[in-house]
C-alpha cells in the first residue's frame, strides 16, 4: 500500500478500461459522502472488499490525506493474519484509525454469548457498532456491502438511512434516479454508504490484481491444521467449536472472506497469486457467503441482522 497514488491522467489505456466506469462511480459516491456529511467514517474488517475502499478514498482525495477515519468492530475471534495486515496498512498510510471492541459490549452491556457448534459473535457487534456511532456522533458510515454478495444486501440503495436506533427499514428506501443520492437525514439519523454497491466479487478482485494492492495472507493458499463440518472446511482455531470426532488434518486451503473465525470456513484451493485467484473465482460456481454460516441460520439472516443495525 506503500507505492505512489496514480493521478487519473497517468493510468494507462488498459487500466482505464478495465476500471474506469466502476471506479469513477465508487470515487464520485465517496466525493459526495464527504460533501454531504460532517462526520463520516470507513468501516474497515481488513477484508478485501474495506482494502478496495481504501485504495478508492485515496484516489478520491490524492495527495490529501484520506478525511474521514477508518473503524474496526473487532470481535476478539478475527484472524491474525486480518489484526496484522491492518495495522500494517494503517501505518502506512497514516490514515487514522478507530478500534472498538465486542468484547467490552459483552462485559459493559452483560451481553449473554453464543454457545454451541455455531456459536459467533457476529449478532454481538451490532451493540458495539451502534454504540461507537453514537459515541464519535457519525453520521454516514462507508461499507464494503456488495448487492452480488447476498439477497438482503441487493435491497440496499447505496445512501441506506438508518434511523434513530440504527435500524434499517426495507421498505422505506429512497430514489436514487440518475446517481441522484441524497444525503438529508433528521437528527439521530445516519446513513450506511456503500460505494462498491455495483461491483461483484469478481471486479473487487481484477481492481486488487490490476492496483497491485496488498491484503492479508489468509486470501491466498496456505496449509492449515482444518477439521470437517457439515461439508465446510473450518480453521481447528481455539475460538472455533469442535466436537471430539472431528478430526484435525492439514489442508491447503484459502479463505474467500474473512469475517469472524468461528463463523467463516475455508475453501480447497492451490491459489497462492492475485493472477490465480481471479481465475478461481471467474469459474467459481459457489458464493463466497457461501462458508459464511452465519448467513445460513435462517432464510432472512441477513436481512433481520440489518434490520437491527448490521453493517
Amino acid at each position: 500500500m506503500s507505492e505512489v497514488i496514480e493521478k487519473p491522467e497517468t493510468l494507462t489505456r488498459t487500466k482505464v478500461l478495465k476500471n474506469n466506469v466502476l471506479e469513477s462511480e465508487a470515487i464520485y459516491i465517496i466525493r459526495e459522502v464527504a460533501a454531504q456529511f460532517e462526520k463520516p467514517v470507513l468501516l474497515f474488517s481488513g477484508g478485501k472488499d474495506s482494502i478496495t475502499l481504501v485504495r478508492l478514498a485515496q484516489k478520491a482525495f490524492y495527495p490529501e490525506k484520506i478525511p474521514f477515519p477508518l473503524m474496526h468492530i473487532d470481535t476478539g475471534h478475527n484472524f491474525p493474519e486480518t489484526i496484522l495486515f491492518r495495522d500494517k496498512l494503517v501505518a502506512e498510510t497514516g490514515v487514522d484509525l478507530i478500534v472498538r471492541y465486542v468484547e467490552d459490549s459483552i462485559k459493559n452491556k452483560n451481553l449473554t454469548e453464543e454457545t454451541g457448534k455455531y456459536a459467533s459473535r457476529n449478532r454481538l457487534q451490532t451493540h458495539t457498532l451502534l454504540d461507537a456511532i453514537e459515541e464519535f456522533k457519525f453520521d454516514a458510515c462507508i461499507g464494503g456491502a456488495r448487492r452480488d454478495e447476498e439477497k438482503a444486501r441487493a435491497k440496499e440503495r447505496i445512501f441506506s438511512v438508518r434511523n434513530d436506533f440504527g435500524q434499517w427499514d426495507e421498505k422505506n428506501q429512497r430514489p436514487e434516479l440518475f446517481n441522484m443520492l441524497n444525503g438529508k437525514i433528521d437528527l439521530g439519523q445516519n446513513v450506511r454508504v456503500f460505494p462498491i454497491s455495483n461491483w461483484t466479487e469478481l471486479d473487487v478482485w481484477q481492481y486488487i490484481k490490476d492496483e497491485n494492492l496488498e491484503i492479508p495472507s489468509i486470501y491466498f493458499s496456505h496449509e492449515r491444521d482444518t477439521f470437517l463440518r457439515d461439508g465446510l472446511i473450518w480453521s481447528a482455531d481455539e475460538v472455533v467449536f469442535r466436537e471430539e470426532n472431528e478430526v484435525v488434518s492439514k489442508r491447503r486451503v484459502r479463505f474467500r472472506t474473512v469475517g469472524d473465525m468461528s463463523c467463516t470456513a475455508a475453501v480447497l484451493s492451490d491459489a497462492q497469486t492475485l493472477d490465480e485467484i481471479v481465475s478461481e473465482i471467474r469459474v467459481s460456481t459457489v458464493s463466497e457467503r457461501g462458508a459464511r454460516i452465519d448467513d445460513k441460520r435462517t432464510e432472512a439472516a441477513m436481512e433481520t441482522r440489518k434490520q437491527e443495525g448490521y453493517f
